[in-house]
């Protein structure tokens, strides 16, 4: 996503706003999902990810009451896909999905997160625009670690199809 310069904390909000609401979404798609595959301990951080989410967004929403906010377009920081979701498409997606590439999802989505909000602080001239983006980069930051963790407890399935099939 190639994004105009980030000038003032209510364009920052507006930017952060989107990220939490589609990182709470899908937080919480996740969640059902690997529930559904029987990985409660994924599933789990996956919930906790998800009210992580939810509540950065209520007080983030809390933040900007009363003060003019840029609307973001819907799906500008979709994490699997930039339009509405086809239904077929996303059902064969979440079909194929095991735990660890659910993670690496995650992993991806926290990390462009991070890193957006690391180039806001190192882009702006306002000192509370930096403040404000370094709160966001460190939360993001703290997200990564929690991802990052569940990563190494847990293991990269992948179905060698030429045993399953023969050569």
């Amino acid at each position: 996503m190639n994004l105009p310069p980030i000038r003032t904390p209510a364009e920052l909000y507006a930017h952060a706003i989107a990220i939490e609401r589609e990182a709470a979404e899908r937080y919480a798609e996740l969640a059902q999902h690997m529930a559904d595959l029987g990985n409660d301990e994924v599933a789990e951080l996956f919930r906790r990810l998800a009210l992580y989410e939810a509540e950065h967004l209520d007080t983030l929403e809390g933040r900007t009451a009363g003060v003019p906010v840029p609307e973001i377009a819907p799906g500008g920081y979709a994490w699997l896909d930039a339009g509405a979701p086809e239904t077929v498409a996303r059902e064969l997606v979440f079909r194929l999905l095991t735990p660890r590439a659910a993670l690496d999802i995650a992993l991806d989505a926290e990390r462009r997160a991070q890193q957006f909000f690391a180039e806001v602080k190192a882009t702006a001239d306002d000192p509370a625009l930096r403040a404000l983006a370094q709160e966001m980069a460190l939360e993001e930051q703290g997200h990564i670690a929690m991802v990052e963790q569940a990563m190494a407890d847990t293991p990269d399935v992948r179905v060698d199809w030429s045993t399953v099939f023969g050569d």
